[in-house]
């Protein structure tokens, strides 16, 4: 049990925000602690005040946010009354934050040894000489590969995960005794996110920190994390050990976040399918020896499989693996350097702009981001008709009975149809994306990381949703997807690609039970909830 006080200790938080519709509840009632050398992992999706109560706790609220109860200790000292530049002396010095994004949070026009640099110089510490020094041992201690080239970059030159890795060095500058991690590998590669979360458990142990690590993901938290703090619409619904909380959940919101992630679920047994492909089903999809060149860059290189119609082939792969340039090649966005693609029997490869045109309503393509995909000023009624009209020229008539008969297909309610994008949450406008696909009746949709963008939970309703109009519909899929928990649970057959070249291919099942390529196996061995399925989670004892 654990003995030393706390690093952090937060009771009974209240937060709200002031709106123009007045005081909107946020966090009611949060209670947690963060002792040295251990993680807290707050787990829950997106609005369950997570984050908010991230930002409580290192004085970085919205300017229309405010405590209204509870209390905030850093080492004992009260923090919640502090003014900014109080705060200021504390921040990167007593507790760091690690952001979500790195492209949001690196400044493009400055390098990265000025970004990792900042807080020494805004504390004074040290020369200008003795901190590019001690920046360069920062990039270095966080596994940065030539450090000094590294500290004059910019942030585009460098991967996610190197910029991730920045991010860390920044937030270890002034040696702080708390790290506070708002979801740090939400936007990376599993590989990658496997990396850097072994990274943060590296610098735990090493200079003992205590770190609040913010997740939506259970199997992450129940890899990692000593306390886990389940948390749904502001209030805390259970917390204590790691194991008790995922091998003994006691709230339903718990167990449903359990029955939702990919890599925890026992539904997602390798080959695992909610509804079985005649083993006679024609072939839909054929492509062969397919390769697509950018100049001197081979995007996709002499890549070939089949796909059954009525089945599910997954792309998987890190990203620049050539997945997405594989599926715009299907989906006719691209037109190959060499090789086939036959969708029933028919070579698109080769078709001029107006065949193309007409192959549009045969394959759709599903993007990857259901916000940017759709026209923030149209509503979703005219969102979903538009492939109708401008394809088949339908009647206003009979494009607002199509619209409503698709509403009804993804779950969405009719009056839907007269909101716009920006009303709707990720979920739902996810499904709006899959119901414009579908009103032109495809024989094929390609899936662009179509779910990687949500919480877990409305993951797996748009996984379910999508399993159910495949049985309904007799639809094709290819699913791109660099979450291999979910290419498992989804599909029939499966791509493995790496830098462009098919590394692994053959049935779901065979891929995950006898993996032959040591990339497919270093996957796999990333999918985060290794612990819980070994029974090997940490007890905190």
């Amino acid at each position: 049990m654990t003995t030393t006080p706390p690093l952090l200790e937060v009771e009974d938080l209240v937060v709200s925000y002031d709106t123009s519709h007045g005081p909107v509840p946020a966090v009611n009632g949060v209670s947690l602690k963060v002792h040295p050398g251990q993680i807290t992992a707050i787990v829950g999706e997106s609005g369950s005040g997570k984050s908010t109560t991230a930002q409580a706790a290192i004085g970085l609220l919205a300017p229309n946010a405010r405590i209204d109860a509870g209390s905030i200790h850093l080492s004992g000292t009260s923090v919640a009354e502090l003014s900014e530049r109080q705060w200021r002396s504390l921040r990167g010095t007593r507790v760091g934050l690690i952001p979500q994004d790195p492209n949001n949070s690196l400044n493009p026009v400055r390098t990265i040894g000025e970004s990792v640099g900042e807080g020494l110089a805004i504390h004074g510490r040290g020369t200008a000489a003795t901190r590019r020094a001690r920046v360069i041992e920062l990039l270095d201690q966080v596994g940065i590969d030539q450090p000094a080239k590294r500290h004059d970059q910019y942030p585009h030159e460098l991967s996610g995960g190197m910029k991730q890795r920045a991010l860390i060095a920044a937030a270890l500058a002034l040696e702080p005794e708390l790290i506070i991690a708002d979801e740090p590998t939400s936007a990376l590669d599993v590989t990658v996110q496997k990396v850097i979360l072994d990274l943060l458990d590296e610098m735990r142990r090493e200079l003992n920190l205590g770190i609040l690590f913010i997740t939506h993901d259970l199997a992450v938290a129940g890899d990692r994390a000593d306390h886990i703090v389940v948390m749904e619409r502001g209030e805390v619904r259970e917390s204590g050990y790691a194991a008790s909380v995922l091998t003994d959940p006691q709230h339903a919101y718990t167990r449903q976040l359990l029955a939702d992630a990919p890599s925890l679920a026992t539904a997602t047994a390798a080959g695992d399918r909610r509804h079985v492909v005649a083993p006679e089903a024609p072939v839909l999809l054929e492509v062969e020896s397919l390769t697509q060149r950018y100049g001197d860059f081979t995007a996709v290189d002499d890549v070939s499989f089949t796909v059954a119609r009525g089945s599910t082939h997954a792309i998987v792969g890190e990203s620049g693996s050539g997945k997405t340039t594989l599926g715009r090649s299907i989906a006719a966005f691209n037109r190959p350097t060499d090789g086939s693609i036959r969708i029933d029997g028919r070579e698109i490869t080769t078709a001029d702009h107006r065949q193309r045109r007409a192959l549009r309503r045969d394959v759709q393509l599903v993007y990857q981001n259901p916000y940017s995909s759709l026209n923030p000023r149209q509503t979703i009624g005219a969102i979903i008709a538009e492939p109708l009209r401008n394809m088949t020229g339908a009647s206003q008539r009979e494009a607002t009975e199509q619209v409503e008969r698709h509403l009804d297909l993804v779950a969405l309610d009719r009056a839907t149809a007269q909101r716009r994008p920006a009303e709707l949450s990720g979920g739902q406008r996810q499904r709006v994306a899959i119901a414009r696909a579908l009103i032109l009746e495809p024989e094929l949709v390609v899936l662009d990381e179509a779910v990687s963008a949500l919480d877990v939970t409305v993951q797996a309703q748009i996984l379910r949703l999508l399993d159910q109009l495949q049985a309904e519909l007799g639809l094709t899929y290819v699913f791109i997807s660099h979450d291999l928990a979910v290419v498992r649970q989804i599909s029939d057959t499966v791509s493995v690609m790496s830098r462009g070249r098919q590394v692994e291919y053959g049935a779901t099942a065979d891929v995950f039970d006898h993996p032959t390529s040591d990339f497919t196996r270093q996957l796999i061995d990333a999918i985060p909830g290794g612990n819980y399925r070994d029974g090997a989670l940490n007890l905190g004892l």
